[in-house]
C-alpha cells in the first residue's frame, strides 16, 4: 500500500514523539472506525523502531450493540481479558474516527456505566503504567461538526496534529512552575465566578505525548475548596449526549446544582458516584490552530484561550484523590468574541480574554506559536 506522505509523517510522530517506543517494546493500537491505511502506517512506524505492534479494529454500531443489551456476565470476564492484555503493553495508541458521534445516545445509562465500572481498572493501567496517546481521525461527520467542507476539514486536521509541538516547550515550562507556586484562583467572566485552590497539587504539561491534537498544562483543585458558579459557553457531547450551556454551582467543592439544555441527563451522570459531583481536573488550553468548539473534546478542550474544569475522576500524581466513573471535560472559551474573561492566580492577573499576560508566559499567545514573533 502507498501511504500519504502526511499520513505517514504522523504515524511517525506518533511511534516517535508521542510514545517513544523503543525496540522489542509492544504497542497496541486500538482502531475505531480508521481507514486501514493510518493502521498500516502505525505499525510500519512502530516496526522502523524496533517495536511490537498489536492490532484492535472496533465498529461502533458492533459497539453499541454489545453495549445496548450488555450484562455483567457478559463484560466481567471481557475486562479480565482486556486487563491482562494492557498489562503485557508498554505503549498504546489510539486512533478514533466514528462517523456519528451520537451512536450510543440510546444506550440505556445503567448499562454505559455498568460497562464504565467493569471496564475501569483496564483503563487506569493504560494511564498509569503505559505509554500512551490517543486521537480522533477526520471524518465527514467531524467536518460537518467543525462547519467545514471534509477536505478542508483534512487539512485543518493534519495541520493541527503535526504542529511543532516542541514550540509549546518554555512557555509551558514556565506557566508549570506558576502553577506549582499557586493557591489560589480566581475565575471571572460571564455568568463565572469561581474560586478555589491547588496548592500543593502540583501541575503537568501536555504537549504531544498523550493527546493529539495537545496544548494545555493541567492541575486540580483541593477537593473541597471549589466555591461559586462557572458557566461554560462549548457544547459538549459525553456518553452519546449532547450537553449546551451547562451550569455549575459548587459548595465546599461540591455541585450542588447543575443545569444545561438537557438538565435530567447532565444530573444522571453526576449522579453516577459520590466523585462525579466533585472536580477531577482543572486545565488551561493553548493550541493556536484549534479556535472553535466541535463537540470533539480532544480538540475542544485545546482552544487557544480556553479553560476547563472537569468533574470526576483526577488524576494520579497531579490530582486530589477524587475517585470516578466518570472524568467529563467541560470547556469555556474566553476570548473577546466568547464574551471574555480573566484567570487571576493569587490576586495577580494571569489570562485576560483568552492572552497571557505575565511576560514569561507570553510564549503561549498564538502569536509566538505560530511563529509571527520570537
Amino acid at each position: 500500500m502507498i501511504l500519504d506522505s502526511r499520513i505517514t509523517k504522523l504515524a511517525e510522530g506518533l511511534t516517535g514523539f508521542s510514545t517513544e517506543l523503543k525496540k522489542g517494546e509492544r504497542v497496541l493500537i486500538d482502531a475505531f472506525d480508521v481507514p486501514d491505511s493510518i493502521v498500516i502506517a502505525l505499525i510500519r512506524a512502530a516496526r522502523k523502531l524496533g517495536a511490537l505492534p498489536y492490532v484492535q479494529i472496533h465498529r461502533s454500531r458492533v459497539s453499541r450493540e454489545l453495549s445496548i443489551g450488555a450484562e455483567e456476565a457478559q463484560f466481567a470476564p471481557l475486562a479480565e481479558v482486556e486487563l491482562a492484555r494492557m498489562q503485557r503493553m508498554d505503549a498504546y495508541i489510539a486512533l478514533r474516527g466514528s462517523e456519528n458521534i451520537f451512536e450510543g445516545s440510546d444506550i440505556p445509562s445503567d448499562k454505559v456505566q455498568m460497562v464504565s465500572r467493569l471496564m475501569k481498572p483496564v483503563l487506569d493501567h493504560r494511564v498509569g503504567k503505559t505509554k500512551w496517546v490517543v486521537l480522533r481521525w477526520p471524518t465527514p461527520a467531524m467536518a460537518q461538526q467543525a462547519g467545514m467542507s471534509t477536505d478542508a476539514f483534512e487539512e485543518f486536521y493534519l495541520q493541527v496534529c503535526t504542529l511543532d509541538y516542541g514550540r509549546l516547550t518554555p512557555g509551558m515550562a514556565a506557566l508549570k512552575k506558576l502553577m506549582d507556586a499557586t493557591d489560589k484562583v480566581h475565575i471571572k467572566g460571564p455568568g463565572t465566578d469561581l474560586r478555589f485552590s491547588i496548592r500543593g497539587i502540583g501541575s503537568q504539561p501536555c504537549g504531544g505525548l498523550r493527546n493529539i491534537p495537545d496544548g494545555e498544562v493541567f492541575s486540580c483543585p483541593v477537593k473541597d475548596s471549589v466555591e461559586g458558579v462557572v458557566q461554560y459557553n462549548t457544547p459538549t457531547v459525553y456518553l452519546g449526549s449532547s450537553f449546551d450551556n451547562i451550569r455549575l454551582v459548587f459548595k465546599q467543592g461540591r455541585i450542588v446544582e447543575a443545569t444545561s439544555s438537557n438538565t435530567p441527563r447532565l444530573n444522571d451522570i453526576l449522579n453516577s458516584d459520590a466523585g462525579a459531583r466533585y472536580i477531577g481536573e482543572f486545565a488551561i488550553g493553548f493550541n493556536p490552530y484549534i479556535l472553535e468548539p466541535m463537540r470533539d473534546i480532544l480538540f475542544d478542550e485545546k482552544i487557544a484561550g480556553s479553560f476547563h474544569f472537569t468533574p470526576g475522576q483526577a488524576y494520579d500524581g497531579v490530582g486530589n484523590g477524587n475517585k470516578s466513573q466518570v472524568h467529563w471535560d467541560m470547556v469555556c472559551i474566553q476570548r473577546p468574541e466568547y464574551g471574555g474573561g480573566e484567570i487571576w492566580f493569587d490576586g495577580k492577573l494571569i489570562r485576560k480574554d483568552g492572552l497571557f499576560v505575565p511576560k514569561a508566559l507570553h510564549k503561549l499567545n498564538p502569536d509566538y506559536l505560530l511563529g509571527k514573533e520570537d
